[in-house]
């Protein structure tokens, strides 16, 4: 069994996605899509920008989704469509939109334009530089949530992530935050990290951005996806719409239960995990969870012709 998964935020650096759009005609037609549909040179960030005009939620979110569609696309165009090469798909957060766009529930105009709605909403949520989020590693999710309410941090600080095996992030208000971080390592944490990014994300301080995109997705043209797509929120695919645009919306201030996703993967029978998009977070994730997935990232040049070489030997095209 196939599983592909596609990348959240954290997956962004300066250059991404460039030699795809060198190398191959289908890659470039959808940078260009994404930069017409949202009215801005978005790839010219992605592979030249700075850093800190990249790291901007509203430019990451459609910038990080834009590499995963532009592999897609280049499998697609060659025979290999998603339904073929996969059983199941998901993706880390924003990653979740991509996996459904690759599964043709939305089209890439919507996606790109969702993400850059999910992306200012997201960021206007907190006011700049009041939130924060924190890897806590060497505890597990059920254990964050005990030492939150031990010690009084609930409606403080919020597991935002649960990554991996013992590898949980947090989020809140900075100051909450950054007074938690002993708290944690006190209680068994082998390491308490605050994280550089720009809001609290997937906690209730995103109620505001959870209002944005409820009605936001009203509007949108959601298709019942052609493979399945397991939601962050549930850890289940549905193929009713209605229901996909709510576990959407409650994404927004919801857990991320990645860990749970990889053993549903698991349980499941899966053996190759495709991680497709910018870097390669989601497959060192599988490697503390589920060591015996087979990790393939499929993010640059050189790995897309290696995926189709496998797939042409393999004979998954029609």
């Amino acid at each position: 069994m196939k599983a592909i998964v596609f990348p959240g935020q954290g997956s962004q650096f300066v250059g991404m996605g460039k030699d795809l759009y060198n190398s191959f005609p289908e890659a470039k037609g959808v940078f260009e899509e994404v930069d017409d549909t949202l009215k801005q040179n978005l790839s010219k960030i992605m592979f030249e920008g700075s850093l800190e005009d990249l790291t901007l939620t509203e430019n990451t979110q459609p910038a990080i989704m834009a590499v995963g569609m532009a592999i897609i696309r280049i499998l697609k165009e060659r025979g290999f469509k998603i339904h073929l090469i996969s059983d199941i798909l998901a993706g880390h957060s924003l990653g979740e939109y991509t996996a459904l766009a690759a599964s043709e529930g939305l089209s890439l105009r919507d996606v790109a334009l969702l993400l850059k709605v999910r992306g200012k909403a997201m960021q206007a949520a907190v006011p700049k530089g009041q939130g924060s989020m924190a890897a806590i590693l060497g505890l597990s999710v059920d254990k964050v949530i005990e030492v939150i309410n031990k010690n009084n941090l609930d409606k403080k600080v919020y597991p935002a992530n649960d990554n991996a095996d013992l590898q949980v992030v947090i989020s809140g208000l900075k100051i909450d935050i950054e007074n938690s971080l002993d708290i944690f390592l006190k209680n068994g944490a082998k390491k308490a990290i605050q994280l550089s990014v720009s809001a609290p994300f997937h906690c209730p301080l995103m109620q505001p951005a959870k209002e944005i995109m409820g009605e936001t997705l009203k509007s949108v043209n959601l298709l019942e996806p052609i493979v399945p797509v397991l939601s962050n929120v549930t850890v289940e695919s549905n193929n009713v719409t209605s229901k996909i645009k709510d576990n959407l919306i409650n994404q927004v201030t919801e857990m991320v239960r990645w860990r749970e996703t990889m053993t549903r993967f698991n349980n499941n029978g899966v053996i190759d995990y495709i991680e497709i998009g910018s870097g390669a977070v989601l497959s060192n994730l599988a490697k503390r969870s589920c060591p015996s997935f087979n990790r393939r990232p499929v993010n640059d040049k050189t790995s897309v012709e290696s995926f189709l070489s496998y797939l042409d030997n393999e004979d998954f095209n029609d």
